[in-house]
């Protein structure tokens, strides 16, 4: 039989941490079944690098945009300059944007201006948006609420782990949540719960790696191989077959990220 196969919707194979083994990396994950790969830009000075990974490797796609974390040190994003940017084929994505004030609440207000300006490009575009959330869940639920109310846009709450009412209301416009290596740990009940009382056509799987590594590998650098692991959790938490939960969680990447559909 052969091994389903899943997509990682969120690594960035851009970091220095894969400089050295690039293309093992992206092999060791198609051997894992991972297929896909959205590798995000997080500094749109950047993404010529980006980019070019995407245009050397088949499987990888990738986004572009200002992290929050980032916002108060860039350029301020406009509007065309990410719409002129998706032009590119394999450009599937708006951002990561967002909020983050766990780690710089002090640019809160700059954060929430480029939080604007993203969803306004997805909007154009068509493309979803990708949202990292940070200790900010009411001002995240507002704005996302008072931008749909402008116009429909789609997104997912990439490495959802906020509160369940901030999950409520991202579902409730249709938007979806994508389970990270966070959501594989033992102690992350409640975030799984969180996960399982969503509807099954809104959930996809990520690594954000090189980041949070799920367990075996819990605290080595993450990669988008070990996606998989993370998927057997989730497969596991809603009661279901992995493989029946990996071509779900593929059919909702298809729904969400067109542009990167097989």
């Amino acid at each position: 039989m052969t091994q389903p196969t899943i997509v990682d919707s969120h690594c960035h194979l851009d970091f220095p941490d894969f400089d050295e083994e690039r293309p093992a990396v992206i092999q060791r994950a198609l051997d894992a079944g991972v297929e896909r790969m959205v590798t995000i830009c997080t500094r749109l000075r950047l993404e010529p690098q980006v980019r070019a990974i995407a245009e050397k490797f088949a499987p990888v796609f990738y986004a572009a945009g200002t992290h929050p974390m980032s916002a108060a040190e860039e350029p301020l994003a406009s509007v065309d300059e990410l719409v002129a940017l998706a032009a590119h084929p394999k450009f599937v994505g708006i951002g990561e944007t967002g909020l983050d004030y766990h780690y710089t609440a002090e640019s809160m207000d700059i954060q929430q201006q480029s939080l604007r300006v993203h969803i306004a490009a997805a909007r154009e575009t068509k493309l979803p948006l990708i949202i990292h959330a940070r200790a900010a869940d009411d001002d995240m639920a507002r704005i996302l609420a008072e931008e749909y109310a402008n116009g429909a846009y789609t997104c997912v709450m990439h490495c959802f782990s906020s509160s369940a009412a901030l999950a409520a209301k991202a579902l409730d416009l249709g938007f979806y949540l994508s389970m990270s290596g966070i959501a594989a740990f033992p102690k992350s009940k409640e975030l799984r719960d969180i996960f399982t009382s969503a509807p099954i056509d809104r959930i996809l799987v990520e690594t954000d790696s090189p980041y949070l590594a799920p367990p075996p590998h819990r605290g080595k650098r993450n990669e988008p191989a070990y996606a998989a692991f993370t998927a057997k959790i989730g497969a596991e938490a809603f009661g279901m077959d992995y493989v029946d939960f990996a071509r779900q969680t593929t059919e909702n990447f298809d729904r969400l990220f067109w542009k990167a559909r097989a």
